[in-house]
């Protein structure tokens, strides 16, 4: 008979509610957790009681990148959890991590379900617990794999059922940790706006081998570079997408949440001659970061980074629109700011500020930096009571929060204001 080890269940709810699922799940094995930078434990690690070994657990926080730079894609419809029941164990950097008992993943799974309801400004679940949403008659949502001399990665690509080989517009969109494309897909609900306005969206997918939680890598100095690492696996589903379909080179679009967002700012600064503008939710400015404990650093107080810039070296502009939720506990709002400050030539521009409210309540302040011409290169979102969650997004996806405007749609509105090459 198996023996249960004293749970704090208050705790486990707790993180729960923060959406520290992994946190959780370590409670529920009977794992003491250490604040990060505790004496004893680096940065999110967990100690288990004797006999149990030890085990790593993260919550949306950029892990160490791991030995070597090799990045194998994985299996269709592969996830963490469902990687975890059919291995027995998983490893984390070289450690044994033992599986969570049967009972204690339906207790979970029981109490996320509870609070999924409880709390609407966002959803806990794993992604393997949703379903595939059926799609319009017509449409298309994809797997492919790119690799290249920098590795291999998957994507989705969603074609709309309007899309009979004219040009279109393309959106590359860049989940967060422990997120997948299906899941960003359903949170963001971006595929509905492709269906409404006719364009293309792409979703690559970190692969589980290059981080244990799908971080992007974008505290990793050769992670920040064009021609190397991720920046150079994700331009080339790009340009793959570009070759393979009727897409309009001057209309192709990055965006990001969190960890996504901060992937986002680097393919922004690093390849301004293929993206015509930027989209960053929860995310972090250009190099703010360059390993992890700077990443860590920069999340809780804001890292500043630098001017971005093209391969020239010459300070470059790529319109960019961003939110952050101001009550964000994962990601300090502070970095929104710090995104703006980095933007070439953001002196020169008239700040206007204006106050609004969703339908669903929340209050937001939206900033607009303009130019002399009246074109608005800059435009930042700051979400009043809201935390680390897509505004505007769906239930239907982890870290959304519903009620708030919806990010998805004013930042597709923003990124159809600019093509590439427009003059400044």
């Amino acid at each position: 008979m198996m023996h249960l080890p004293k749970i704090d269940m208050a705790e486990v709810t707790r993180l729960i509610r923060e959406g520290r699922l992994q946190d959780a799940m370590a409670m529920l094995r009977g794992a003491t957790l250490h604040a990060p930078g505790e004496s004893g434990s680096e940065p999110g690690a967990a100690s288990t009681p004797s006999g149990g070994g030890p085990s790593t657990v993260r919550e949306k926080q950029p892990p160490a990148p791991p030995s070597g730079d090799a990045r194998a894609a994985p299996e269709p419809g592969g996830d963490a959890a469902s990687t975890e029941q059919a291995a027995g164990s998983r490893h984390r950097h070289g450690v044994a991590v033992p599986p969570i008992p049967v009972t204690l993943r339906g207790l979970l799974g029981r109490m996320t379900q509870r609070l999924r309801r409880r709390v609407p400004g966002r959803t806990i679940g794993l992604p393997s617990e949703r379903a595939p949403v059926a799609l319009p008659r017509g449409a298309r949502f994809e797997e492919h794999r790119h690799t290249s001399a920098a590795g291999t990665l998957t994507y989705k690509l969603y074609i709309p059922s309007g899309d009979h080989g004219q040009t279109l517009p393309l959106v590359v969109m860049l989940h967060g940790c422990t997120q997948t494309p299906d899941d960003f897909a359903a949170g963001t609900g971006m595929n509905a706006l492709a269906e409404q306005q006719l364009f293309l969206v792409a979703y690559p997918a970190q692969s589980l081998t290059a981080d244990a939680t799908r971080c992007w890598r974008w505290f990793s100095p050769d992670d920040q570079q064009r021609g190397h690492g991720e920046p150079a696996l994700i331009a080339g589903i790009t340009r793959e997408i570009i070759r393979d379909h009727a897409v309009d080179p001057a209309r192709v679009y990055i965006a990001g949440l969190s960890a996504g967002g901060a992937e986002a700012m680097i393919m922004g600064a690093t390849y301004p001659d293929l993206y015509a503008a930027i989209g960053v939710h929860s995310g972090l400015a250009y190099r703010a970061a360059d390993d992890r404990p700077s990443a860590l650093l920069a999340m809780r107080q804001g890292g500043s980074g630098t001017r971005r810039q093209g391969s020239d070296g010459a300070a470059r502009l790529v319109p960019t629109i961003v939110f952050h939720g101001d009550c964000d506990t994962t990601v300090n709002p502070v970095n929104a700011d710090l995104i703006i400050a980095a933007a070439p030539g953001v002196e020169r521009l008239r700040k206007t500020v204006m106050q609004g409210e969703s339908a669903g309540g929340i209050r937001y302040s939206r900033s607009l930096y303009t130019e002399a011409n009246g074109r608005a290169p800059l435009e930042h979102w700051i979400l009043h009571g809201t935390g680390h969650a897509w505004s505007g997004g769906s239930l239907e996806g982890s870290y959304t929060e519903p009620r708030g405007p919806d990010a998805s749609r004013e930042m597709l509105r923003f990124f159809m204001q600019h093509t590439r090459g427009a003059a400044a």
